[in-house]
């Protein structure tokens, strides 16, 4: 016989309850400078782990850290009542370095309160994404209404490179009915989202030699071709004049028909004034369905350090999103012959792949959806919740697709538009991460509802 499950009032009094407390635990993993990447001192994601693990132990979950290769990951389960679904929650709890450091306002790990925004480094990605999950488990207590499965990555910034393993490794133990990645955004503040589409990656290196070494820059110049200027020639064949990417075999796809205007994007992007957009078509299309190049860094010497001299060789970063429905691995083939084909002057290319992820299409019909609509709706005092492509990734959605295809998957988040993820000044809005650990909890009651229909 199951317990009845609680009213939507009984859940709204019990988040509110809550909150408080969630808020304190949140900033206190946002002190907790657990970087996955190399160089950084990993006992911090560590310390991260344990962390999280208290806190699913806190919430009367059966916990473990694991790992396969790689970065810690932590594992939470409460068995399912009699006749109830069981859903798996993701977040991740590793974080992305901070960069330029003069360029927060306040200290990245720690927290800080600005205009109802909480300011600090994984706030929003994704440590706010582990306190919704806490937040929904908490109002519950004993009377939770479907079996658990937590699933706390401690590398997905890093990209994830032993997930694949951990999911197989655990395949019985965290199997589920649906599965719920809090690790993505809403449409604007106030206004929910559901996921739909992600595109994939391709991360690569290209470096170009035309030099065996350098060579003044005044008794050669002219008539010997330096590495960084060949390299530059390079990267401009990338796009066409108007913005789009120009290399062979990328594909694309038509787009979600949201409305994106462009003054809004503008002001969301931080674009600077007479900076024009790239490419064309809908802006929802460049975004979320058309692939995207850009150089995220090139190692040439710096400026106050750079002689008069040829540069030699000069080598950039690329990063390539992939619309959905496109193949990684052909994507990389098709940038590398692009590059190799493109080279100018006959310089030496050399291609390298760092890391790629695919990309995914989700159909989110079928009443774990609709279960999914109605707790945002509640949430957010009757606003209708907008399905969305993302232009990020997060390429293990794939795996989940393939390893449990009965599973509904509902990609959700605790972003905005303003939440700078991934830059500095990162930050969570404070009412809407109060709206989504609401939603969390009436999502578990409605999908332990329709379990119940269906039984």
């Amino acid at each position: 016989m199951t317990s009845p499950i609680m009213s939507e009032s009984e859940v709204r009094a019990a988040v509110a309850r809550e909150l408080p407390g969630v808020r304190a635990d949140l900033e206190r993993l946002v002190r907790i400078p657990g970087i996955a990447f190399e160089g950084f001192d990993h006992s911090h994601v560590e310390r991260s782990a344990e962390a999280v693990a208290e806190l699913l132990r806190g919430c009367g979950l059966d916990v473990r850290i694991v790992r396969s290769g790689g970065q810690p990951a932590v594992i939470g389960t409460k068995p399912a009542p009699p006749g109830a679904p069981t859903v798996l929650m993701y977040a991740h709890h590793d974080v992305q370095p901070v960069g330029d450091l003069s360029l927060w306002e306040s200290e990245p790990f720690e927290p800080v309160e600005r205009d109802g925004r909480l300011y600090g480094r994984g706030a929003a990605d994704d440590k706010a994404g582990i306190m919704a999950h806490v937040a929904a488990l908490r109002a519950f207590g004993d009377q939770l209404p479907v079996g658990v499965v937590l699933f706390i990555e401690g590398e997905e910034e890093y990209g994830s490179d032993s997930l694949e393993r951990l999911l197989t490794e655990h395949r019985e133990e965290i199997a589920s009915d649906v599965i719920v990645i809090a690790d993505s955004t809403n449409w604007d503040v106030g206004v929910p989202a559901l996921t739909t589409s992600l595109r994939g990656v391709v991360n690569l290196f290209v470096e170009l030699r035309t030099l065996d070494h350098a060579v003044h820059s005044g008794m050669f110049g002219g008539a010997v071709p330096d590495a960084l200027t060949a390299l530059v020639r390079l990267l401009a064949t990338l796009h066409d004049d108007a913005g789009d990417v120009a290399v062979e075999g990328l594909t694309g796809r038509a787009g979600a028909e949201v409305d994106y205007p462009e003054d809004r994007f503008r002001a969301e992007a931080g674009l600077v004034e007479g900076v024009a957009l790239i490419g064309t078509g809908r802006i929802t299309e460049r975004l979320w369905t058309r692939p995207a190049v850009a150089v995220l860094g090139i190692d040439a010497p710096a400026t106050g350090e750079a002689p008069n001299a040829l540069v030699p060789a000069a080598k950039a970063k690329l990063s390539v999103r992939l619309a959905p429905g496109d193949d990684p691995k052909r994507a990389y083939d098709a940038v590398r012959t692009h590059l190799e084909r493109h080279a100018p002057w006959g310089a030496r290319v050399t291609v390298t792949l760092e890391h790629d992820g695919d990309p995914c299409v989700i159909d989110a019909s079928g009443p774990m959806f609709d279960a999914a609509r109605a707790a945002f709706r509640a949430a957010w005092d009757g606003t209708e919740p907008v399905d969305i492509g993302v232009g990020g990734s997060i390429p293990f959605i794939a795996t989940f697709q393939e390893m449990f295809p009965q599973a509904a998957i509902l990609v959700t988040g605790v972003e905005d538009p303003h939440a700078r993820a991934h830059g500095p000044n990162e930050s969570l809005h404070l009412g809407e991460f109060a709206r989504v650990c609401l939603a969390e909890a009436l999502l578990l009651a409605n999908v332990a509802g329709q379990g119940r229909q269906a039984g």
